[in-house]
């Protein structure tokens, strides 16, 4: 299964957005540098709970659908607004027919991936959820939730970057903390600007921990690695020490047996980026190297036209997503390791098909929150709007009822270990809705 999603479909501003490829650029990351002075200030422990939980971050971007992700099949208007992209009712004699969740939400076959973890009661849905801040831009609506505020272009740091900057590390030794799978760092984790009062997020871009290295000709790679490890062992902070987190990181991963990795319970991740992307974070989780935060990102959501959930281009995003989940969670989770996944994307869909048998930009999706702390086997919804006309946002859109900060904020506390939420989530107030067991 390796295909390039962003291939399927896309408006011209997620495909321009694909070839920037959704990335924090070289100036992104010195912006950093400007800490605005509203953020809280935050008190640090000097020790840490060494039972806290990874976080895995997934990024569904291009806008998913989650009425076609986790489907409404007992809402009449479901079926009413989409004559040709409907999934079937888990009742029907359809080969296709959906796979019943709770008499009400049914996930599509393209989702059975997922099907063992929700059925454990470790993957929880939250429906009807994404962000209170009204956005159809995929650039505006991606950075308001990755710096996890939005309208505020002071705010250049990323809501998980801040996390790992006001929480001690978990192993205080490791070269790295955290990465994002990406050619460049994606915008969730940039840091905050370090100062006494923070802790440094150790994090970098690896677009493949299997092959990580400096660039050149392999037969000189070693000497050179010498040299800059000598060359900046002298140099000034805070230049030595990121240079020689990023040269000994080199040197970590090139320990870590990547190509012999054998994923437990008979786990098969797909070989698409995706699969590959979620692999490479289950063997740096279980070599133990103070990995505490991973971004993976999956596209092609963008499903303007020839949407097609039930075997085209939907369908296959899908599959990917929940067979590389559903890897991940056998290999990972469910061998006890304390990970928390989140997944979620920037907006939803329209709920009625559009000419072309697609979806145009919407407002609420669907987010995924998986691990042994998740109270899941469940959809959670607050107040579940309906898709009656009279019902929807603006005569068209499924509403925002869970703004995604509800969610992560107790993610956060409860298990991730970090009380500091005005940091991580300025200016917001969380509302607790159960989500952590």
């Amino acid at each position: 299964m390796d295909y390039d999603h962003d291939a399927d479909c896309g408006c011209q501003e997620y495909n321009e957005l694909s070839r920037r490829q959704f990335l924090g650029t070289a100036a992104g990351l010195s912006a950093a540098a400007f800490f605005p002075d509203w953020l809280p200030k935050i008190v640090l422990a000097k020790n840490f709970a060494s039972n806290r939980d990874i976080i895995v971050s997934v990024f569904m971007r291009g806008g998913a659908d989650g009425l076609s992700l986790v489907a409404p099949f007992a809402d009449a208007n479901y079926y009413a607004s989409r004559s040709t992209i409907a999934i079937p009712r888990p009742d029907s004699t359809s080969a296709n027919k959906g796979i019943n969740l709770d008499d009400f939400f049914m996930f599509p076959q393209a989702m059975a991936g997922l099907v063992p973890a929700y059925q454990a009661t470790d993957l929880l849905v939250v429906h009807a959820s994404g962000q209170l801040n009204v956005s159809r831009s995929h650039f505006d609506a991606q950075r308001y939730m990755e710096v996890g505020k939005p309208v505020d272009p002071s705010l250049v740091s990323g809501w998980l970057g801040r996390h790992l900057a006001s929480i001690p590390p978990l192993k205080p030794s490791a070269p790295i903390r955290a990465l994002g799978v990406a050619n460049g760092l994606q915008k969730t984790l940039v840091p905050p600007t370090i100062t006494t009062d923070l802790y440094d997020t150790k994090t970098l871009p690896i677009p493949n921990p299997a092959s990580y290295s400096i660039g050149g000709a392999a037969s000189s790679q070693a000497a050179r690695m010498n040299f800059l490890k000598t060359d900046y062992a002298t140099a000034d902070e805070p230049v030595r020490s990121a240079a020689l987190d990023a040269t000994n990181t080199v040197d970590l991963l090139k320990a870590v047996n990547f190509t012999g990795y054998a994923p437990a319970n008979n786990a098969a991740y797909p070989t698409s980026s995706f699969g590959r992307a979620l692999r490479s974070v289950a063997v740096l989780i279980k070599a133990d190297v103070g990995i505490e935060a991973a971004q993976v990102d999956i596209g092609g959501w963008d499903t303007h036209s020839a949407q097609d959930p039930l075997g085209g281009s939907m369908f296959r995003t899908m599959q990917d997503f929940s067979t590389a989940l559903g890897a991940f969670y056998a290999d990972v989770i469910a061998m006890g390791y304390n990970v928390t996944v989140v997944a979620f994307s920037e907006f939803g869909r329209n709920v009625r098909e559009n000419g072309s048998a697609g979806t145009d930009h919407g407002r609420a999706s669907a987010l995924f929150a998986m691990g042994k702390g998740i109270a899941g086997g469940r959809v959670l919804t607050k107040n579940w709007p309906g898709l009656a006309r009279e019902n929807l946002e603006a005569g068209q859109d499924l509403k925002v009822t869970v703004d995604y900060r509800d969610v992560l904020s107790e993610i956060v506390q409860n298990r991730l270990g970090n009380p500091n939420l005005a940091f991580v989530f300025p200016t917001w107030t969380p509302t607790m809705l159960g989500v952590t067991r």
